[in-house]
């Protein structure tokens, strides 16, 4: 099979784009608006895009109240989601009205950052704290204005629980269980790591 995306004549139920680029990671994406008003929404189009410094990014197919507080603010978290709270995660992609909280909604706790005026989610075992580098939409190859929006941060702090952390000092991957989307209504959960080292050039 090969079809082009302008046309997307795929002849399949369902736009298999997502299934392919997966799992992906979920950025559960706290804010806070002008006014005071919490906010959590988990994005799948989300990942760490640099180290040096620590970037992250996030892409939201429309403008949503996560972008508008961000917008407003210019700083977010991203909170860790993992199985063990993989429901309540979903719960947050609710369609609440501006304003009324996805923490109350979901039963989790928004513990403040440190360094950034936005919430995390208290129960998560890591979140990192981000500051805005860049906002745009999505560029596309015919030049117009997509309705997607980006949004980078810089992390300039991160919260681990000391649960997470295994007795190598590392985190112990097979106790968090990071969830990633899938396509349609599927979700992976990264159960059991294994290890490869890289090639050399000797």
């Amino acid at each position: 099979m090969f079809y082009t995306t302008d046309t997307n004549a795929h002849g399949m139920p369902h736009d298999p784009f997502k299934a392919i680029v997966a799992p992906r990671p979920i950025g559960w994406i706290g804010s806070r608006s002008r006014a005071g008003k919490d906010n959590l929404a988990p994005y799948s189009f989300f990942n760490a895009v640099s180290s040096l410094p620590p970037v992250v990014m996030f892409s939201s197919d429309t403008i949503k109240d996560s972008y508008t507080n961000i917008e407003e603010t210019g700083v977010f978290t991203a909170s860790l989601a993992s199985l063990n709270l993989a429901g309540k995660m979903n719960l947050t992609s609710a369609p609440l009205a501006r304003g009324e909280s996805e923490f109350v909604a979901a039963g989790l706790t928004a513990i403040n950052g440190r360094l950034v005026d936005a919430p995390y989610v208290g129960e998560a075992y890591a979140a990192l704290e981000c500051r805005v580098t860049g906002l745009m939409p999505a560029p596309t190859l015919e030049g117009y204005t997509s309705e997607s929006r980006l949004v980078f941060g810089q992390v300039v702090g991160i919260h681990i629980r000391e649960e997470a952390i295994g007795e190598d000092g590392l985190l112990d991957m097979t106790k968090i269980r990071p969830v990633g989307r899938m396509g349609y209504l599927d979700y992976a959960e990264c159960g059991a790591p294994f290890q490869m080292k890289r090639p050399r050039r000797d």
